[in-house]
Parts: C-alpha cells; structure tokens; sequence
C-alpha cells in the first residue's frame, strides 16, 4: 500500500519517488462530526483513500486490496483497533 503526504505525489515505502497522477475523488462521505473521507481512481485503475482534512494525503493501492481492506473492516476484523 503506498501513502502520499503534502506534494499529491504517491510514494512507495521503498521507492524513493513516484510520478504525480490526476486523481477522480468522488463525493466525500461523512459519519459523525468531521470525519470525512473520500475514494477516488486515477486512468490506471489505482484506487484512493483521502481524508478531507488532509486533501494531500492518502493510501493507495489496487482497486481489489482496497475493496479487501473495506470489506474486512465491515466484518469486524479492525475492531480491536479501535
């Protein structure tokens, strides 16, 4: 999973540098408070997961480890996180 910080570019954990890419976010979606979060696609089928709070910042990877992620935190398996 790569995390971008600041610039809107994607940076890998080993790679020293990644090119900037366009980004399509859709509507932020908001539960309670200000905890707002998006999802967004780039042309290369990567998907996005941002905070509206930090619009630089945000965890990318495939469109399917993604939709694993989200569908294991559904079923629970993050709640000892919390």
């Amino acid at each position: 999973m790569n995390v971008t910080t600041g610039t809107g570019t994607a940076v890998a954990p080993s790679a020293p540098s990644a090119p900037t890419v366009e980004i399509d976010w859709s509507e932020a979606f908001c539960s309670e408070g200000a905890n707002c979060f998006r999802f967004g696609l780039d042309d290369a089928g990567r998907a996005y997961i941002g905070s509206t709070l930090t619009p630089g910042v945000y965890v990318s990877d495939s469109v399917e480890a993604l939709r694993a992620l989200i569908s294991a935190v559904k079923a629970g398996e993050a709640d000892h996180l919390l």
